[in-house]
C-alpha cells in the first residue's frame, strides 16, 4: 500500500468497516474473460476466519463461474465523502474501504444457506431473519472464504 498512514491493519477495525458496508464489489473469471459486479452481501466469522455470503438467481454468468469453483477478487466501500478543496487538485474524499482475495464455491448444505441468507438480510437491514429451508431452495447461495483482506480509511 503506498499510503501507509491510510492503512486499516487492526482485524477489529476491518471488522467495523465491514459491517458498515452494504455493497461488495465483485471480480471473478471465467471463459469469456474477467467479470466484475455490485452485489448485496452478509459475512460469518468464526475466530478471525472470515465467510463472505451473496445470493443469486440459480443461473447466470455469476453462478455458472461459482459453481465450479473459482479465485476472486472484492472490494467495497463506505463513508464516501466528497471535500471540495480550494484547486480541483486538492478535492478528495473521505472513505473507508476494504479489499480483499478469497475462493468461492456453492453453498450446498440447507442450514448452512439458510444461515446465510440470515447474515445477507442482517447486513443489509440490520435485522434478523430465520429463513426456513424451503425459503433457501428457490436462491443460489455462494460463500466466499477470505483469504486475504486489506483496509485503508480517510477520515
Amino acid at each position: 500500500m503506498r499510503r501507509e498512514d491510510r492503512a486499516v491493519n487492526d482485524f477489529s477495525r476491518q471488522l467495523e468497516i465491514l459491517r458498515d458496508c452494504r455493497v461488495l464489489h465483485l471480480a471473478l473469471t471465467d471463459e469469456a474473460g474477467l467479470y466484475s459486479l455490485p452485489l448485496s452481501f452478509g459475512f460469518l466469522l468464526e475466530g478471525e476466519a472470515l465467510t463472505l455470503y451473496i445470493h443469486s438467481a440459480p443461473a447466470g454468468r455469476k453462478v455458472a463461474a461459482m459453481t465450479r469453483g473459482c479465485p476472486v477478487a472484492f472490494s467495497m466501500a463506505c463513508g464516501v465523502e466528497l471535500l471540495p478543496g480550494a484547486t480541483p487538485c486538492q478535492t478528495s474524499c473521505r472513505y473507508r474501504s476494504l479489499t480483499g482475495t478469497g475462493y468461492a464455491s456453492p453453498v450446498e448444505d440447507p442450514s448452512e444457506k439458510c444461515r446465510a441468507l440470515s447474515a445477507i438480510l442482517a447486513q443489509q437491514t440490520g435485522e434478523d431473519a430465520v429463513f426456513t429451508e424451503a425459503m433457501a431452495q428457490s436462491v443460489a447461495v455462494f460463500r466466499i472464504r477470505v483469504d486475504s483482506l486489506s483496509g485503508k480509511a480517510r477520515l
